[in-house]
């Protein structure tokens, strides 16, 4: 089936009362794996791609993976920019078919986010093309650290329900990345920190009294950081520390609830590849076939994510309603 736009996702979602796993994608085994977890359980999925993505792995070969992806399935696909940081990445992305991209300048002050954010949203609505954009400062990697491009904030301030009124009124966007203890990356707590769920429910309660509706919002930085990953690459040669810590899966099916219709999940995905290819390096030292090792880390992120669609987002079956 063609590509399929999150407005529609989104409604029914909404109206489910189910999150959209929101997956990253690098390579092929990871875009196979999402892609054959999702088609098993007959659940719509959203495919991030990025800007390190796409640096990585050049855009045509993406697009050409996607479309193959897309060519064998059933279930309804969207393909996503993840933190598009200019106006000029957004619309190729958009002039390439994107279905969905987000623009982040959070990073910026309040009335430059929704300058930058109206403008894209303004070009991408002439182009049949829904826009997110991000309210509040997440702690942690931004546009894929590491990578050309990318940036890491120490810091970071949750989303006031007000100012997100606002900023939705005045930017246009059609859905809001929102910041309530969230983070990027493996390391987002110390301690027993939970998601900040009053406050999901203060911004949610905020944007219908002003009239918006039951308006998406978005959880960025939503990977739970499984113990048992981290001490399998540990275990296997790694060297992750005792530090790790993720969402807890519980506080994310409240956010599901409340009205989080929108969930990404990426350091889960490579906790998963990097633990299946490190057992296999370790206990068979000798082989040297990318087969032997991917189709494992295929297959264990293949797992990870029919865990994440059926007992977290709850998505599982809801691909044709």
């Amino acid at each position: 089936m063609p590509l399929t736009h999150t407005r529609d996702l989104f409604a029914k979602a909404l109206k489910g009362k189910y999150a959209l796993g929101a997956f990253n994608v690098n390579n092929m085994e990871l875009l196979q794996a999402i892609i054959e977890a999702c088609e098993e359980e007959k659940a719509p999925v959203m495919l991030q791609i990025s800007k390190g993505a796409r640096e990585y792995a050049n855009p045509v070969y993406l697009k050409k993976l996607i479309e193959a992806a897309v060519s064998l399935s059933t279930i309804p696909i969207a393909v996503h920019l993840d933190h598009g940081d200019t106006f000029e990445l957004c619309k190729q992305c958009i002039d390439e078919g994107f279905t969905s991209v987000m623009i982040d300048a959070s990073h910026e002050c309040f009335e430059k986010n929704v300058e930058i954010t109206k403008k894209v949203v303004d070009y991408a609505h002439k182009h049949n093309c829904v826009v997110e954009s991000e309210l509040g400062h997440l702690v942690g990697a931004q546009f894929d650290d590491g990578e050309e491009g990318g940036c890491h904030s120490a810091s970071g301030h949750y989303t006031v329900p007000e100012e997100a009124v606002k900023f939705v009124k005045e930017s246009g966007c059609d859905s809001l990345a929102v910041a309530i203890g969230n983070s990027h990356g493996a390391y987002k707590f110390k301690g027993t920190q939970h998601l900040d769920l009053e406050r999901l429910k203060l911004i949610k309660k905020a944007l219908l009294d002003a009239g918006m509706g039951d308006y998406p919002l978005v959880l960025h930085g939503a990977s739970s950081v499984p113990k048992d990953l981290a001490v399998k690459i540990n275990q296997f040669g790694g060297n992750m520390g005792e530090d790790t810590a993720g969402v807890p899966e519980a506080d994310i099916e409240v956010a599901r609830r409340i009205g989080c219709t929108k969930v990404n999940i990426d350091t889960d995905l490579r906790l998963a590849m990097t633990a299946a290819i490190r057992e296999v390096f370790a206990t068979k030292p000798k082989e040297f076939d990318p087969r032997k090792y991917l189709g494992p880390a295929r297959k264990a992120t293949k797992e990870l994510v029919r865990h994440k669609l059926k007992n977290v987002l709850c998505c599982a079956g809801h691909a044709f309603d």
